[in-house]
C-alpha cells in the first residue's frame, strides 16, 4: 500500500469538510495548505475587482505566502490535492504549495469543489508545477460526499 497524503485548502469550510471525508476514504494523512495572512470574507468577493483574490487570480505569477511549509510531502507517495475552484482553475496559494516542495516520482490527485465549475487551465497549470510528477485528471465532488463514493473513486484510480 501507498503512502497517501490529502493536502487541500479551503476558504470557507466546504473544502476542509470533503478532505476530511477523503483523508478517512484513503487511509490518508491529513493537511491542511494555509496561507500566512487568512483570507477574510471581503477578500473572497469575486465581484470586487480589488478584492485579494481576484487581484491574485488575475496574475498567473502571483504566490501568496505560506503560513508553513512542514506537510509531509517527502513521505508520500500519493497526493490528493485538494481546493475549490476560483475563476476555472486553481487558487494561487495551490501554486505556492506546489512550488514549495519536491513532486518527483509521486502521484498527484487533484480533487476540487465548486458550484458547478471544472478545473479548466487549471490541470495543465498543476501538471506544469508538480515537476517530476505524474498528474492525474482532477475531480470535482459535493463538500458533502460519501466516504463510500470517495473509495470507489480511489479504487479506479490504481493507486
Amino acid at each position: 500500500m501507498s503512502k497517501k497524503l490529502v493536502a487541500y485548502f479551503s476558504a470557507s469550510g466546504s473544502t476542509a469538510k470533503l478532505a476530511q471525508t477523503l483523508a478517512a476514504a484513503a487511509e490518508a494523512a491529513l493537511y491542511e495548505i494555509r496561507p500566512a495572512v487568512a483570507y477574510e470574507r471581503r477578500d473572497l468577493n469575486w465581484m470586487d475587482k480589488k478584492a485579494r483574490s481576484t487581484v491574485e487570480m488575475q496574475d498567473p505569477n502571483c504566490r501568496p505566502e505560506l503560513a508553513d511549509t512542514a506537510a509531509p510531502v517527502q513521505e508520500a507517495e500519493v497526493i490528493f490535492l485538494g481546493f475549490p475552484i476560483w475563476w476555472y482553475r486553481e487558487p494561487s496559494i495551490i501554486d505556492s504549495f506546489l512550488d514549495a516542495y519536491d513532486f518527483a516520482g509521486k502521484t498527484v490527485v487533484p480533487f476540487f469543489t465548486s458550484g458547478g465549475s471544472q478545473l479548466g487551465e487549471g490541470q495543465s497549470r498543476i501538471e506544469r508545477l508538480a515537476k517530476g510528477a505524474k498528474v492525474l485528471p482532477g475531480k470535482r465532488f459535493s463538500a458533502r460526499a460519501s466516504e463510500s463514493e470517495l473509495k470507489t473513486w480511489i479504487e479506479g484510480l490504481n493507486v
